[in-house]
Order: structure tokens, then sequence, then C-alpha cells
């Protein structure tokens, strides 16, 4: 299959980077030995540590912010922030929970944006570049968290923002089953993205044209990726996956396949890592403090070991204005 006039360029991302040594270990090997170009950090996890450690020595692994307010551990303290979390810091599994407390008791929204600081403060205390900005279980987009990321976040410059459009129909052809978790959330962030855009346009901050792996939660297997890289769509796209070596290996162990591998340079696609994509809209103006964008050298896989040619990435933000 001859690569499309326009180039499909495809952001391969592991999220949960530092919540345990066995997921680090899956994201460092699907770097070396996979398709992986970037990790999503969560700050205050366990292994955390770790992964900072790893990542600093292997700078060709894009790092970015996985923001936690929803099942993991806080930054502050839980005198500081008594209405997010437990006594020991750490914030409920629920979902729809604290997506409801952070909408309607507005007493939590200064500790909200107080937390979203500190996490930010802990990424820029690694020394890595901020390669990208997302949320765990993607609660970044809920409006109250959305509003309060650009009053949080310390850095002057836009950095690319996960825009969780997950195209239901493709979705249909490359999946099956579990149709109620699906339509749920292809209907709630639909409505969530569609709020969000004209706000990340005003920003000026960058993102995709579509995500993956929102609608697969933990089945981005190799069956589901070789079906994606086939009928990915020109442009900047996103994949994101929850690569261990013990609860998801299966999707470990797609992010290493040979045959994923051998699609990804049979179909002509772009490996990049987040700060490598095009898509920015330039009538935005930044306002406030939103985040800052990160531009990257050159991403050589082949270095790295995953066989793919170097691929070339703006040392500055792309000039690139027009929508994907």
């Amino acid at each position: 299959m001859a690569p499309p006039d326009r180039p499909r360029r495809l952001i391969v991302n592991a999220d949960d980077f530092g919540r345990s040594s066995d997921i680090n270990a899956a994201v460092l090997e699907a770097h070396h030995t996979g398709i992986l170009t970037s990790a999503s950090l969560m700050v205050n996890e366990p292994a955390a540590a770790e992964a900072i450690a790893l990542a600093r020595a292997h700078p060709s692994l894009g790092v970015g912010l996985h923001l936690v307010l929803v099942a993991g551990r806080a930054a502050l303290p839980p005198d500081q922030i008594p209405d997010l979390v437990d006594v020991h810091g750490v914030f409920p599994d629920d979902a729809v929970r604290v997506g409801l407390r952070l909408f309607f008791l507005r007493r939590v929204r200064d500790q909200l944006e107080r937390e979203i600081a500190a996490q930010f403060e802990a990424f820029a205390a690694t020394g890595l570049t901020l390669d990208h900005v997302n949320g765990h279980l993607n609660l970044h987009l809920h409006p109250t968290v959305f509003s309060r990321l650009q009053a949080g976040a310390p850095r002057p410059e836009p950095t690319p923002l996960r825009w969780t459009r997950d195209p239901f129909w493709l979705n249909t052809r490359l999946a099956h089953g579990r149709w109620g978790y699906r339509i749920s959330h292809a209907v709630i962030f639909r409505a969530l993205t569609a709020w969000a855009r004209p706000r990340l346009r005003r920003a000026g901050v960058r993102h995709t044209a579509r995500v993956f792996g929102l609608l697969q939660n933990g089945q981005v297997d190799e069956l589901f990726l070789a079906g994606l890289i086939e009928r990915l769509p020109p442009g900047d796209s996103e994949v994101y996956a929850h690569p261990s070596l013990s609860r998801f290996r299966h999707e470990f162990e797609a992010l290493v396949s040979p045959r994923i591998k051998a699609a990804v340079v049979r179909h002509g696609i772009q490996p990049n890592p987040v700060s490598g994509i095009c898509r920015r809209f330039a009538s935005g103006r930044s306002h406030g403090r939103p985040w800052r964008a990160a531009g990257r050298g050159t991403v050589d896989l082949r270095s790295a070991g995953a066989g793919f040619p170097p691929t070339p990435l703006p040392a500055s933000p792309s000039p690139c204005s027009s929508s994907s």
C-alpha cells in the first residue's frame, strides 16, 4: 500500500509511567525494541523516581505529565487538600464520583488548583523536558479541571495536550464487544472534546486530530494495532496503551511485535513523540499561563533498536497552522 499524499504521523504513548517497576521496564523495552515514542509520568507514584532516572538515561523517549486527580496519589499533603484525598493522600478510584464533586462543590476548586500546580512543579523538579500533558483516566478534559490547568501550570508557552476524541465509527471496525462502555465513553468524550476545542484554539495549544485507546481501555492488543495501522487516517494521531510486564502484558507484547513494526514501515507511518506533532492553531493567542511547548531534535528509533528510520522533528514548535 502506497503512503497517502499527506503523511501519517503516529504518537505511540504509554500512560502510567512511574506507577510500578514492571510498567517502567515495559515502557523502556517498548521504546527500545518496539514502536513506543513517549510516556506520561505519574509524578507521585511509588516507582516515579525509577522512571525519572530511566527517562534521563534515554532522552529519545518523550516524557510528559500524567496529571493524577483520581485513582492515585497526590503531590500535596492531605491536610492541604482534604476534600480531594483521604487521610493517606490518595484520590478516590471512582471517576464519576470525583467528577461530580469537582463540578458541584465550589470549595474543592482552590484545592484542585494548588494540587495541579504542585504536580507541574514536581515534574519541573525532575529536570526532564515536558513533552505533553494529559490526565489519568482523561480527567484533564473535565471542565473544572481543564479551566484550572492554565492557572495551575507554571510555564509560559503552550505544550501539546491530549484531545481525547476516539473516532467511534472507526473503532467499530477495529474491535467488538463492550458496547455499553464504548458507546457511553464515545458520547461523553465527544461532548468534552467539542467543549475543549475552541478553548485550545484560543490558547494556541497543539493537539492531534484524533486519539485511539480510550474505547479500548486495556485492550490495545496486536490485532487492534494491526487494524489501526492499516486504516490510520492522514495527519497526526495518537494511540495510547498501558504496557506492563504483568497485568497488561498483552499491550506490551503488541508494542514490541515484529508484525506491528513491519506494518508501520510498510504503511509509511512516521512515529513521533507528542512534541513532534504538527497540528497548531495559528490564530490562537496564549493568555493566562498555558502549557509550555518543548521542541525536540531528531528521534532516531533505529539507534534505539526499534528498526525504524530516523524521524526528523523541528527544534521549535511546528509552523503548520492548518487543521489536520
